[in-house]
């Protein structure tokens, strides 16, 4: 073959690679969270196919791409705090100003984050409350107190599912006892420690991806939840209640994130600016029964979503709190006290 030959055949082999990356988009997704046909819109909109594969935490998140996966997706849908832990470890990749031209439909207060300030590599996707549910046929309790889950009661003792995300376990633990998260008091670690440890004698289970389907089945009486599947688990049958304990309860907000090295970056950033469009992200949160970050979205938005018990915080709660990112020191002590929990 001559060197013309050589060199046209080369050009037409990285041609066809191009014009192939260019119908693609790979997403790495939480699970149950994004509705069939608001993909299906996407792709036919911009004759892009799309490949979803999925996470139960954020810390299965971090720990895939971290093993290698990064490089082989092109966005991901990571909680407020992690969203931070992935940027200063690099594995996030910058929106160049007036990349997104729907930017401007987020929400005022969810710009300058303090997680992303700014948004420099996120934009907003959905937001919510993390607590927990308990089966009013198998207890008819007082359940606003979160010692449902760290002291609980003789019915649900045992029969009690608790989300495998180290983030919100602690954040929850930590709001139990009156300490700060991130907290370097040895006497507060050993407390935390020591209330996991009891506390898990009493736990049947260990899953986020599951949450929901064992409160419908019956297989727990009580779980950790989020609150959009929590509703979810309701209007699929469980005499569930969703609870917003006197101690306070988990806050976040999932973000879509442009990943670094990502295949197909012009593809993702049209997906983040399709979400940035009100009517789309309001399918998502017909969908996930969460809440949008995005101005407009509301007129899109079920109404009924507005008034349901998982999204109305009672009276006298206590306050909603956003999971804190330790410094490395500290994150190892956590990890620590999370890996003897699970082992």
């Amino acid at each position: 073959m001559t060197l013309k030959s050589l060199l046209t055949s080369t050009a037409l082999v990285m041609t066809a690679q191009a014009a192939a990356a260019e119908g693609s988009l790979s997403v790495y997704h939480w699970f149950e969270y994004i509705p069939q046909e608001l993909v299906d819109k996407f792709e036919a909109e911009y004759d892009i196919d799309v490949t979803i594969d999925t996470y139960d935490s954020n810390e299965a998140l971090l720990a895939s791409l971290k093993a290698g996966t990064l490089g082989s997706y092109d966005v991901a849908v990571p909680g407020d705090y992690m969203v931070q832990i992935m940027a200063g470890e690099g594995l996030l990749d910058t929106i160049a100003p007036g990349e997104l031209s729907n930017f401007g439909n987020i929400q005022p207060q969810w710009v300058d984050v303090a997680f992303d300030p700014g948004r420099q590599h996120s934009i907003p996707y959905q937001w919510g409350s993390t607590s927990f549910s308990v089966n009013r046929d198998v207890y008819a309790g007082d359940i606003n107190s979160t010692a449902i889950l760290f002291d609980p009661p003789a019915e649900l003792a045992g029969k009690i599912n608790v989300l495998d995300s180290q983030g919100e376990v602690m954040a929850l633990a930590s709001l139990h006892l009156g300490i700060p998260q991130c907290t370097t008091d040895r006497d507060q670690l050993r407390a935390l420690d020591d209330l996991l440890q009891t506390a898990s004698e009493s736990w049947a289970s260990f899953g986020s991806d599951i949450a929901k389907d064992v409160l419908v089945s019956g297989d727990a009486a009580a779980g950790m939840i989020y609150n959009g599947f929590s509703a979810k688990a309701r209007e699929e049958g469980a005499n569930i209640e969703y609870a917003y304990p006197d101690e306070g309860y988990v806050v976040w907000m999932d973000n879509v994130v442009l990943l670094k090295d990502a295949p197909n970056r012009a593809n993702a950033i049209l997906f983040m600016d399709f979400l940035l469009e009100p009517e789309n992200i309001a399918a998502v949160t017909n969908y996930a029964q969460y809440a949008a970050g995005v101005e407009g979205a509301a007129e899109f938005t079920d109404p009924a979503l507005a008034s349901s018990p998982e999204n109305t915080p009672r009276e006298g709660a206590g306050p909603g709190a956003f999971i804190a990112v330790c410094d490395q020191a500290t994150q190892e002590v956590y990890d620590q006290i999370w890996t003897r929990l699970r082992s």
